[in-house]
């Protein structure tokens, strides 16, 4: 497991409950002592328990070990995004110098990158690797922050793009190991898959951004929200999941993508003028919270993008609150202490904490 962050700390300690021995390997040797020594802590449920569990998950920052431990090894490396909404691949593109600096490899190794890429960059790739023995695949997971561990073991889908049915059968064969469900497996070209990653958190978004969009409409003529789009989300065809009125989307993989898919159609010719629009019914919505709250004082319970996470990445939450005491409104936070902490290094004083 090339990336033993957040989620491949996650995916490896899954696949070693599993069964399968596996070796994370990363860059910060502080970081990989507290995996092998079992002294890290996780704010993640089920990490720190299943990490002291483990007897057959180990880390190190060497590459050639890695290597000699197996025929299949997963990158799941961090990829942000660029000023022009596309995605950062130099943390990939790092790990393959140094992966075909040690030459053509004996026996077929399968490159499974889990990370989101732009379209069409896992079919470089390949080309890239192809002279020394190398399979790439394409293999993103959909997880929500909070709940990684219970999200793995119970995909709805699991997607697939590759080129070669070697290398999916035996993908499909590690996830069958590890799922406690049955998902559907998706298999389809490189390019498809990654098409379909950022496509699938698009519609999503666009949901979140509609069901807000009504929601406002409703509250400013007096209409009850949730009654709505409760009986929306009744036909089969919507359905009730993202359909609560409520914070506009965040955290790190919603707008991002949304964003990213907008980028790569103009690229390509093509205007998803959807991706624009969401993201501007997101904007829109947290401009019509502001206008509406009235209060001198507020308290906030979580500024996190969701409840369960302590990530702060483009959380309407935060910017709600950010907005507020900026124009006079008296802003309680009331969050955990490593939240806290980072808004203090960030905003200061703008807020009171507890």
């Amino acid at each position: 497991m090339f990336g033993v962050g957040k989620l491949g700390l996650c995916f490896s300690l899954n696949l070693e409950r599993a069964g399968h021995s596996v070796l994370g390997i990363d860059k910060n040797q502080e970081y990989i002592d507290t995996l092998n020594n079992k002294t890290f802590s996780s704010s993640e449920d089920q990490v720190d328990e299943l990490l002291r569990n483990s007897t057959n998950f180990e880390a190190t920052v060497d590459v050639d070990k890695g290597l000699e431990h197996s025929d299949t090894l997963f990158v799941l490396v961090a990829t942000p995004s660029l000023d022009d909404g596309r995605y950062d691949h130099s943390q990939i593109d790092g790990l393959v110098d140094q992966l075909v600096q040690r030459g053509r490899q004996e026996s077929p190794k399968d490159l499974i990158i889990g990370c989101t890429t732009m379209p069409g960059y896992c079919d470089e790739l390949q080309e890239r690797v192809k002279p020394y023995n190398y399979r790439v695949i394409y293999n993103p997971e959909f997880i929500a922050q909070g709940t990684v561990i219970k999200d793995q073991l119970h995909p709805d889908m699991v997607l697939i793009g590759s080129s070669d049915q070697e290398s999916s059968d035996k993908l499909v064969s590690i996830y069958e190991s590890l799922v406690k469900n049955e998902p559907r497996y998706c298999v389809m070209s490189r390019i498809s898959a990654e098409i379909c990653k950022i496509s699938l958190n698009c519609f999503i978004t666009t949901k979140i951004a509609f069901t807000n969009m009504i929601g406002d409409l409703a509250d400013k003529v007096g209409g009850d929200s949730q009654e709505i789009l409760t009986a929306i989300g009744s036909d089969s065809r919507v359905g009730l999941k993202c359909m609560r009125y409520g914070f506009g989307y965040g955290g790190p993989c919603f707008p991002r993508d949304n964003r990213a898919l907008g980028v790569y159609a103009k690229e390509k010719g093509c205007s998803i003028h959807i991706s624009d629009a969401t993201d501007k019914c997101n904007l829109d919505h947290l401009q019509y919270m502001v206008n509406c709250f009235k209060e001198d004082e507020v308290t906030f319970d979580s500024v996190s993008y969701k409840p369960e996470s302590t990530i702060l990445e483009e959380s309407q939450q935060l910017a709600f609150a950010v907005a507020l005491a900026q124009r006079g409104t008296k802003v309680t936070i009331k969050e955990r202490p490593e939240v806290i902490e980072e808004l203090k290094n960030t905003y200061g004083e703008l807020f009171k904490y507890a």
